[in-house]
This record gives structure tokens, sequence and C-alpha cells, in this order.
């Protein structure tokens, strides 16, 4: 059986501010068949995390972020001590 194709992109979520070329990018790699985004995102929500809040976020706000370019949230693991990593799909 044949396995299918996968690729992976790594985005500086942070530092993002979603303008044109951003969203341009998002949409040409899911244009290419890929129906899901994923992001490791720093706990926002965890005082523990030693790292400038800046480059923290919560699940919450990926979601809300992301779904203003189209993007609903499929799962969240939780499987690293720091970050979140958020799968997303293109909404139809």
């Amino acid at each position: 059986m044949a396995r299918p194709h996968t690729s992976h992109r790594l985005l500086a979520h942070h530092q993002i501010s979603w303008d044109r070329s951003e969203t341009e990018c998002l949409d040409n790699l899911l244009g290419l068949g890929r129906r899901r985004v994923g992001f490791v995102e720093y706990r926002k929500e965890d005082p523990r995390v030693p790292i400038k809040e800046v480059h923290k976020m919560s699940v919450e706000q990926l979601a809300k972020e992301m779904k203003v370019v189209g993007l609903a949230r499929v799962r969240t693991v939780e499987s690293l001590p720091s970050q979140h990593i958020v799968i997303f799909e293109k909404l139809e």
C-alpha cells in the first residue's frame, strides 16, 4: 500500500502578522492537496516555561487567529514539556 505524501513546513508564528504574504503562503501550502497544518507554540498558560511572554501563545488565541485565515483546530497534543502542538485543518 502506498504511503500518503507528507511534507513539513515550519512557520515562526509569533513573528507572523498574517499580512497578505503569509496568508498566501499558507493558502499555497494548503492548496497543494494538504489539508492540515501544525503549529508548535510555547504554553502561555504555564508560568514555569522559561521564555519571554512574547514567544508564548495559548491554544485559544492560536485558534482565534487561525479561524481568521480559514483554519479550524483539529486537535492539540500536549506531549511536550513546554509546548503545545496544535493541528489545524482548512475550512471548506
